[in-house]
């Protein structure tokens, strides 16, 4: 499988609010505002199912930040969107760019962040890095 072989090849459309958004996975240069409006609630979107009213509750105004965004709408746009309008839109914003997120960027962050935490405490050689709690205390016999 290629390294795009989940994005879709054609565009999804969606109709919202009387118009037809073609809704296609975000671009390289799109990605740093993008990641920075999701920062709050990515944990959330691992969710195969995500819960979006928990998140609107919680992260609302990075939630519809990154709509707007993922959509290419105007902030008013969105704004102004009915909420079920909202939550399909943001539906399949995720659905067009779950794999990216989910199965890319995660993982390689994930990975990106311990490797420079290794940087910047490395062990020293021969010894073993300290662990945050002890083994438990054993009875031992007193004979």
């Amino acid at each position: 499988m290629t390294t795009f072989a989940a994005f879709p090849s054609q565009p999804v459309s969606i109709e919202i609010a009387g118009e037809t958004l073609a809704i296609t996975p975000i671009r390289v240069g799109e990605v740093p505002a993008l990641l920075a409006t999701i920062q709050p609630f990515a944990d959330q979107l691992a969710s195969a199912d995500p819960d979006w009213l928990a998140i609107l509750s919680t992260h609302g105004t990075a939630l519809l930040r990154t709509v707007a965004l993922a959509s290419r709408q105007s902030q008013d746009w969105i704004d102004d969107l009915p909420l079920d309008a909202a939550i399909a839109l943001a539906t399949t914003l995720f659905e067009v760019n779950a794999d990216f997120f989910v199965q890319r960027v995660k993982p390689a962050v994930q990975e990106a962040s311990l490797r420079i935490h290794a940087c910047l405490d490395p062990v020293p050689p021969g010894r073993t890095p300290s662990t945050a709690s002890s083994m438990p205390a054993t009875d031992s016999p007193t004979s």
